[in-house]
């Protein structure tokens, strides 16, 4: 894995970084630049945990798009063997 993709210092996020595909699931990681973090959507109920030095990982399937920091939105379009397509954009 180790893709990484660079998201807007508005979002409230660092790089997110895709750490395994799997299962039907995008497991993803990112360093936080802002003061919180929520993220409210993912299809199957994602998690999220604290990854040390101000991290987060979450895991998204495919379906409907994740809210992060009422900021973003991440939608996982597509999920092939070890390869995925996301949306990203401004929430709303």
């Amino acid at each position: 894995m180790g893709d990484v993709v660079t998201v807007p210092e508005r979002y409230g996020l660092g790089p997110i970084k895709v750490t395994a595909i799997a299962g039907g699931r995008v497991d993803m990681a990112a360093r936080l630049t802002g003061s919180g973090y929520s993220i409210s959507g993912c299809s199957g109920g994602g998690g999220v945990s604290s990854e040390g030095e101000g991290g987060v990982g979450f895991s998204c399937g495919e379906g409907p798009a994740a809210t992060i920091n009422d900021a973003m939105s991440l939608k996982v379009v597509d999920i092939l063997d070890a390869a995925a397509v996301l949306r990203i954009k401004p929430a709303g």
